[in-house]
């Protein structure tokens, strides 16, 4: 038996929710700090590398309130749908009047993250959406071939903000008829990149469906604040 069986049993994974999974780009991350993860999502998602409920995450975490099993948990990760407050949305399609609503589901998921007394993180896009901004993370920290800008609400405990890091140039593809050259692929609607692309950019190679893609945060993100979270355990701070 080695020292690092050792420490495995002695030291057993910490359990994450992992609401409004998509296909696991935040939960890869934290598996891979160190969490045994659980994902929810309304839609069936065959790709999500982790067990997975498959509903509706406010009705899911209400019932998991309700009957204690939350406290199964050690830590909340939720990435609401962002549509009605992303700067794509926001910047583009309100401004031209199209498209339909989109709900918001900010509000009510802290809510119930708040009863859950549970340390947690709300993630979202650069744009409207309602959260504090207490964590700024750009795929150029982790040295990815995506911008992706993504801001996170840290509830019932906190980490510093690291130093932003300059981008190399622009994000490739046309802009107004133009072609545009540069180290970073656009990671998001039906065009280019190629889905080999947007892996290769993003880190994820366990979905090839590009709205998947598109849609997921890069699983360097989710590491880093899962291996900071974790250390402030390590370290005896509290939440």
């Amino acid at each position: 038996m080695t020292q690092t069986t050792l420490i495995r049993r002695e030291r057993p994974r910490r359990r994450l929710l992992d609401l409004y999974a998509c296909a696991g780009g935040a939960g890869m991350g934290y598996a891979r700090a160190g969490f045994a993860v659980d994902g929810v999502d309304i839609v069936d998602r065959p790709n999500y590398p982790f067990p997975l409920h498959r509903g509706d995450a406010l009705e899911r975490l209400a019932a998991l309130i309700s009957s204690g099993q939350i406290e199964q948990y050690a830590f909340v990760h939720a990435s609401c749908p962002c549509q009605a407050g992303c700067a794509l949305t926001v910047g583009t399609n309100q401004s031209q009047g199209w498209g339909g609503t989109h709900a918001d589901l900010v509000a009510p998921t802290r809510e119930l993250l708040d009863q859950t007394g549970l340390p947690y993180v709300i993630e979202q896009p650069n744009g409207r959406a309602k959260i504090r901004k207490d964590l700024t993370l750009c795929g150029e920290m982790f040295g990815l071939g995506v911008i992706r800008h993504r801001n996170f609400e840290l509830g019932g405990w906190s980490i510093a903000q690291p130093a932003h890091v300059p981008h190399r140039g622009r994000v490739r593809g046309y802009r107004h008829g133009r072609f545009y050259d540069g180290p970073y692929v656009a990671a998001y609607g039906n065009g280019k990149p190629s889905v080999s692309e947007l892996q290769a950019a993003m880190g994820i190679d366990w979905t090839n469906v590009r709205e998947e893609l598109t849609e997921a945060i890069p699983p360097p993100y989710s590491e880093y604040i899962g291996r900071e979270f974790l250390a402030t355990r390590v370290l005896g701070v509290a939440a």
